[in-house]
């Protein structure tokens, strides 16, 4: 079953994605060593687990071990083990990681932070198959596949001298890429059903229930923390709003709690986008931007006080709320507009973020055009 989960995890819509799970029902029956390549919470775990999961070693142990979160003097004991009076405070014998995953795989995650003198004997126990404990004399053979992983670049580190440029070629067999999650955005909805499903198994309340806006204020954000961001925000959510409904604001909220909207940024942006449409007047294209809100006169800019003051004197009742208001619906229509449907092109275009034009989309009750 819990095999069952990583793959259904590794099962999304996205082409990536589907290139990744193709990759691991190829190389999974195989004994060959992997090098999994991605950004910090992507899920290269999970890629390894899949990976042992779907192989003829998925009745052994899977054992994982941080390269970058073992201090260095700890990390060869912790590897290969020691025997007792090897070092101060060694009082006896210590099976190290390589022999406790002997017929199952050995995950070896953030590989790229291995101090050099170990990856000179790590080179020799993927080469060999056999290593010595710390203090010992006898070579200890074990049947072992190692996955590797790191969100660093490599080669860079090999041009900086910091890894060894005969282990790179030792580990990368059979490379995969992990892209990082806002290039596969389409994964969201998926992933969410998963960890959900996920946490309710683990004895977790009832889960919230993400309505269309919640999956969308999720698709807007660029997700620097990947898949591991994903899981704490939903994880958050799941505490806060135990089987209730979550809409955009709501969930926009948790994404970035206590960052509001920045108003002063957004109007400079609409004067800014103001002057670039003052050729094509949007009172032309699409006369009373919306309702009964007024018109949205053109040339009304910050400075063009002549503009501004035959506005006003013509205006009997001026709200500057309502104007403001349909100054934006017009932009927000038109740059939709212009960008066939596109939000994110839109954005861009009036020079906000993506969230905030989908907030104001739904404040104002707009549409994507036809």
């Amino acid at each position: 079953m819990l095999g069952q989960d990583y793959s259904r995890f590794l099962d999304l819509p996205s082409p990536p994605m589907r290139a990744v799970l193709d990759m691991v029902d190829k190389v999974a029956p195989l004994g060959s060593t992997i090098y999994i390549q991605g950004p910090s919470g992507s899920g290269k775990e999970i890629v390894a687990r899949a990976i042992h999961a779907k192989s003829d070693r998925a009745n052994g142990p899977f054992v994982a071990v941080n390269c970058g979160a073992i201090p260095r003097d700890l990390l060869e004991s912790e590897l290969f083990g020691h025997e007792k009076g090897a070092f101060t405070g060694a009082l006896k014998d210590r099976v190290g990681l390589m022999e406790l995953s002997g017929g199952g795989t050995l995950f070896l995650d953030e590989i790229g932070d291995m101090p050099l003198d170990m990856q000179v004997k790590l080179l020799r126990m993927l080469e060999e198959r056999t290593f010595t404990r710390i203090g010992g004399s006898k070579p200890i053979s074990v049947d072992v596949r190692f996955v590797c992983a790191t969100h660093r670049d490599l080669t860079q580190l090999i041009a900086e001298q910091k890894f060894r440029e005969d282990l790179y070629y030792r580990i990368n067999v059979f490379p995969i890429t992990l892209p990082p999650l806002k290039e596969r955005l389409a994964d969201i909805p998926d992933l969410v059903r998963f960890i959900l499903e996920r946490f309710e198994a683990q004895g977790f309340p009832k889960a919230p229930i993400l309505t269309d806006g919640a999956l969308e204020a999720l698709k807007s954000y660029d997700w620097p923390g990947n898949v591991r961001e994903l899981r704490n925000i939903l994880e958050r959510a799941g505490a806060l709003f135990v089987g209730r409904a979550i809409d955009f604001a709501t969930m926009a909220g948790l994404i970035r709690p206590g960052q509001p909207i920045d108003r002063a940024e957004e109007a400079e942006a609409i004067w800014d986008a103001l002057a670039e449409f003052a050729d094509d007047p949007i009172a032309e294209r699409r006369g009373s931007a919306s309702g009964d809100a007024p018109a949205t006169p053109m040339g009304a800019g910050p400075g063009d006080d002549d503009a501004i003051r035959s506005t006003l004197v013509g205006s009997d009742g001026f709200n500057l709320k309502d104007y403001v208001s349909a100054l934006e619906i017009g932009f927000i229509r038109v740059a939709l507009e212009d960008a066939d449907g596109s939000v994110s092109a839109a954005a861009r275009r009036l020079g906000i973020q993506r969230t905030t034009l989908i907030e104001k989309m739904r404040k104002f009750g707009i549409g994507r055009p036809d």
